[in-house]
């Protein structure tokens, strides 16, 4: 069996109406029935992200992170299609950005991918579209509980644009500078990592802190359960987002797929150990928090490392970020999800981890990729890394502020809500009668307010109720 190859004369892979355009992949379809199937466990990262970030916001604010999970999904997918996939994957790409060969997807359908010869391009657009509607929802994160939903959409769009698609093309376009330098990223430390957790930053840092409305509660999650599904979406999510970054079903992708599971679980265990150090206590939200320090540690190094130095990385990567637990103290803001902590610092040690412990050994488990580290005596490696980080770091989080603050200037387009809003929630200020929690409760509490008499929030107790039961009824008789 031949393996496809792509032919430039027929950028589409061919005319379906004259030839059978699926007779090239004769052989070869497990790869790519096997990359669409981790397309789809990937999609799971999004509502997976939704109830994360619904559970770690107050009550009042949940809904419209559920809602933004959606949206965010919604606008990137446009973005990819209009020029996204072509600024990130065109073959005519420039070292640091794609052009509009493939703008509205223009050839993109069976012809063998840029990024492997085994995927049809319509495959690995999919697969590539939904690491981008992740990677910008975990960006908006930055915007907890004080930004207006439509200006972070815009932001979003934009930001995919000038932040996202040209970083991706640095990393893993075959003409991208950081591909050939080369820096080593398996699965995304770069470009979903890293660049999310800076623009995050970025985005908390233009906002400002939020108003001091319920100090007491206004960094407690409002519910634990949904912080625990929500991670248990994203972890099984990974499975596809790492073991599918082979672009290929080779035992390397296997070992990608093993090694997550092992480095969230050992994330998992480093955090909760540091939390136990210094409260004598467990967490929920901890333990939750571990495993995702421990699956962005091993993104950048699943397809490059055994399975026991993965499980290194992601107990040092949760470590790390677990001892940032005052990390936005020191840099006065209000990082309410601690997007840059997990996700702008976890990528960064998962990088740097990557260039010390990648092994060609591990690599060539796909039969093609050698991809030596400081381990196998290329210490040169970590250095490539670092540039990869520096440029990654400082690149993202200076486009994402000017890009921010152009949005904030623009008429009708300011950034975050009022303070009324913010007081009362970005449920009630953005939605119509949509809220987490028992609706009688609510309206309990603004009867009593409405009288009042109210005492406090909580639900009245029998006495009251029959008392005033009894009395709404000598009335009527």
């Amino acid at each position: 069996m031949s393996v496809p190859e792509f032919n430039s004369s027929q950028p589409s892979g061919g005319n379906a109406l004259q030839v059978d355009v699926n007779a090239q992949y004769v052989g070869y379809e497990f790869h790519y029935i096997y990359i669409i199937l981790c397309g789809f466990i990937v999609w799971l990262i999004i509502p997976g992200i939704g109830l994360l970030y619904g559970g770690l916001a107050r009550r009042k604010s949940a809904v419209a992170l559920l809602f933004q999970s959606f949206m965010v999904l919604a606008v990137t997918t446009f973005q990819w299609m209009f020029w996204g996939y072509s600024l990130a994957y065109s073959r005519s790409a420039g070292p640091f950005i794609g052009d509009l060969a493939n703008i509205g997807l223009k050839n993109v359908m069976a012809a063998p991918s840029p990024g492997s010869a085994f995927l049809p391009e319509i495959v690995f657009c999919l697969y590539q579209l939904l690491f981008c509607a992740c990677t910008v929802q975990i960006v908006i994160g930055g915007s907890f509980e004080r930004g207006r939903i439509i200006p972070s959409l815009i932001f979003g769009f934009c930001w995919a644009t000038v932040v996202y698609c040209p970083i991706a093309c640095w990393t893993w376009n075959a003409n991208g500078w950081l591909y050939n330098l080369p820096s080593l990223d398996f699965a995304g430390g770069g470009p979903v990592h890293q660049a999310s957790g800076w623009s995050a930053l970025a985005y908390a840092f233009v906002l400002g802190k939020r108003k001091k409305h319920d100090d007491k509660t206004r960094h407690r999650p409002h519910n634990t359960t949904l912080v625990f599904l929500g991670t248990c979406f994203i972890w099984f999510g990974w499975f596809g987002f790492n073991g599918g970054s082979a672009l290929n079903a080779t035992v390397r992708a296997m070992l990608a797929a093993f090694n997550t599971n092992t480095a969230a679980c050992t994330g998992m265990i480093g955090w909760v150990m540091v939390d136990y150090i210094k409260y004598r206590k467990f967490s929920v939200i901890g333990a939750c928090e571990g495993a995702i320090a421990g699956l962005v540690g091993i993104t950048p190094a699943a397809g490059y490392v055994s399975v026991w130095l993965a499980a290194v990385i992601g107990f040092l990567t949760a470590v790390a970020c677990a001892l940032c637990q005052n990390l936005n103290e020191w840099l006065h803001i209000d990082d309410g999800m601690e997007v840059f902590k997990l996700h702008g610092v976890g990528g960064i040690v998962g990088s740097f981890l990557t260039g010390i412990f990648a092994t060609s050994s591990i690599s060539m488990l796909d039969g093609s990729t050698a991809a030596p580290g400081g381990i196998d005596g290329n210490g040169i490696q970590v250095a490539k890394q670092l540039a990869e980080i520096t440029s990654i770091a400082v690149y993202s989080f200076l486009v994402s502020t000017i890009l921010l603050y152009i949005i904030n200037f623009i008429p009708g387009l300011h950034l975050r809500i009022s303070d009324e809003a913010e007081e009362h929630g970005l449920d009630l200020d953005h939605f119509f009668d949509e809220q987490i929690g028992d609706w009688s409760l609510f309206q309990e509490i603004e009867r009593r307010n409405n009288m009042g008499n109210i005492q406090s929030i909580g639900t009245p107790t029998v006495q009251e109720v029959g008392r005033e039961s009894d009395e709404s009824k000598s009335k009527a008789s």
